[in-house]
């Protein structure tokens, strides 16, 4: 009977993890088997897994030293296995959850590089970089992967089905736009939503809660006041706010283009410093790494986000928040199908 290499991936994955809730549910504080043990737990984060966890963690020393008795008895191989790795975990001087996971990715990726088992060469890339990274579609279903998609960028899936990004100059340029785009998505859906969080969870009172409703304000005759002041900003024209913030976008790019404030030679996109990073989070070249990826997920998904705001808006004459609780409330007649036709909000008539 033969195995294939993922068969065997997944069946040492499987083992892996039985082998952790039993770890996890015999901790002891008595013994030196038991510190070997103890030291040897690898916290996989999982419910299952932490509340198992955190009931072991409730016995007193000589249940602890009874369950570890039992299972050292019915299973002496399990028990030598798992109080050797936490001997090596001990020696190392491995001591966190995340350190844990580093050495048993590490411990897989150099057995992988070892005897090119491309299951075990997948540890190697499972922070989203590199030629095993994640795809958007599983590698038994996808014909081929784009060449100049190699995993180098944060975010790539390796999907670019119109061949956009074939020209690398093109494809720099895109990538600073999304980014951009990502980031400005983020910042407007949180503006969306929270004036609607503010009036409707904790009775803030607003003049329009509603975000397109407030800037449809706008368009009435008495105008728009900004932070509800108007002796702050009280526009009337659309057409001079649009005319304003495209000259000010301009310099602003403009100077961000040609270094700004942060000199001059910094990547556009992660100029870093500390006026970008004032609390240091991406000093650590692997935490940038992942914080790269982070962002541009979460970009992704505002910016998708925005887009139903937007049609939402247009649809329902409703704000997001409002929309959600409704379907929760109701989600058999109350979703995208059922509202698909409807148009329910038009601003009020005005000369710009």
């Amino acid at each position: 009977m033969s195995f294939s290499s993922k068969k065997i991936a997944l069946a040492g994955s499987i083992a892996v993890n039985v082998a952790l809730v039993g770890t996890l549910c015999l901790r002891s504080a008595s013994t030196a088997e038991s510190a070997s043990l103890e030291t040897g737990i690898v916290a996989k984060g999982g419910s299952a897994v932490m509340s198992r966890g955190s009931a072991a963690m409730s016995l007193n020393g000589a249940q602890k030293q009874l369950s570890l008795s039992r299972v050292a008895a019915q299973n002496p191989a399990r028990f030598q296995a798992l109080k050797k790795v936490g001997e090596l975990a001990a020696q190392t001087g491995v001591r966190s959850v995340s350190e844990y996971r580093d050495l048993a990715q590490n411990v897989v990726c150099q057995l992988g590089q070892k005897n090119g088992n491309e299951a075990l060469l997948n540890a190697c890339n499972v922070e989203w970089y590199g030629p095993n990274r994640p795809k958007w579609l599983p590698d038994a279903f996808l014909a081929g992967v784009p060449d100049y998609l190699t995993g180098e960028y944060p975010g790539d899936y390796g999907w670019d089905a119109l061949g956009l990004s074939a020209d690398p100059a093109t494809f720099a340029n895109y990538r600073e736009a999304e980014v951009l785009h990502a980031r400005w998505a983020m910042l407007g859906a949180l503006g969306c939503i929270f004036p609607e969080i503010l009036a409707n969870n904790y009775g803030v009172q607003l003049e329009e809660p509603v975000w397109f409703k407030a800037g449809a304000q706008i368009f009435a005759d008495e105008g728009i006041n900004y932070a509800g002041n108007p002796n702050l900003i009280h526009a009337k024209s659309a057409i001079a706010v649009l005319a304003t913030q495209v000259v000010l976008m301009s310099f602003s790019e403009a100077y961000r283009i040609r270094g700004g404030p942060l000199g001059e030679g910094l990547d556009l996109n992660y100029p870093g410093g500390p006026l970008v990073d004032p609390l240091g989070l991406a000093d650590d070249p692997e935490d940038f790494a992942i914080l790269k990826v982070k962002e541009i997920k979460n970009g992704r998904l505002a910016m998708m986000a925005m887009l139903g705001f937007y049609v939402q808006a247009i649809v329902t004459g409703k704000g997001p928040l409002e929309n959600w609780a409704e379907h929760i409330k109701d989600p058999y007649n109350v979703n995208g199908l059922t509202n698909f036709a409807a148009t329910k909000f038009v601003p009020p008539e005005t000369a710009l």
